[in-house]
């Protein structure tokens, strides 16, 4: 998979491109990172980016122009690449977007910065993508965000792929606890039964738990997972002791 970063501060992104699962990625030949410097498309001989708001107001607003002209510069074609500017007012993130993302083979995306893009640059991206209800101070930190979570899910990337299918959120569950050596800490004991080899046990006391946990912790994505009449009851369970 190929990313087109477009940003005003590509240096931002060399030490985490160039670290651990991304870097690996890289090796594997399962990922590809293009870094654009949107003032590189700038027309003017200073290279300017951004012009004072229409109607006033505090900051600046990157201009139209550099910006269209750095997504027009990588394809306008059927086959160009899908688009998405980085956005407060965007999607919300989640693990189903980012595994429908991690499907494509390239993507652009666009960091703005300051008090935001144009207006008329909405017109040229494929849609909006948001990490969370908060403002940044430019796009650059959830595009590696959005770069880790959708990386992970490309075929090749991980070491094991089984890693990405039972992670949190992947069956709109919470993941389970996880357990290392010493089996002893602190007075704290490893449970039993990950010490049992019983491997049936095992997984039904892990896909126990991430039901405890994700009720816990956030009932609300059990309204959309995809439960046994076993694991119904067991919810239901949880539910009477709270009450």
């Amino acid at each position: 998979m190929r990313f087109h970063i477009l940003t005003l501060f590509p240096e931002l992104f060399a030490s985490v491109l160039s670290a651990t699962m991304l870097q690996k990625g890289q090796e594997r030949g399962a990922l590809e990172f293009r870094l654009h410097n949107i003032r590189d498309y700038a027309s003017d001989k200073h290279h300017v980016t951004d012009d004072t708001p229409y109607g006033g107001g505090a900051g600046m607003v990157m201009k139209p122009e550099p910006v269209v002209a750095a997504l027009e510069a990588l394809g306008t074609g059927a086959d160009r690449p899908w688009r998405i500017l980085l956005s407060p007012q965007g999607h919300l993130l989640t693990q189903e977007r980012a595994g429908r993302l991690a499907r494509l083979a390239d993507l652009v995306l666009v960091c703005g910065r300051y008090e935001g893009v144009d207006e008329r640059v909405r017109a040229f991206v494929d849609e909006e993508v948001s990490i969370g209800d908060f403002v940044l101070s430019g796009g650059e930190i959830a595009a590696l965000v959005v770069i880790e979570a959708v990386s992970r899910l490309v075929p090749g990337v991980l070491g094991s792929e089984e890693s990405a299918v039972h992670e949190s959120f992947t069956d709109n569950l919470l993941e389970h606890p996880h357990y290392t050596r010493p089996p002893e800490f602190r007075g704290m004991r490893v449970p039993d039964v990950l010490l049992s080899g019983d491997h049936q046990a095992i997984a039904r006391w892990r896909r126990r738990e991430a039901l405890r946990r994700t009720w816990e912790r956030r009932p609300e994505l059990l309204e959309a997972a995809e439960l046994t009449d076993e694991e119904r009851a067991f919810v239901t369970s949880l539910r009477g002791r709270d009450g």
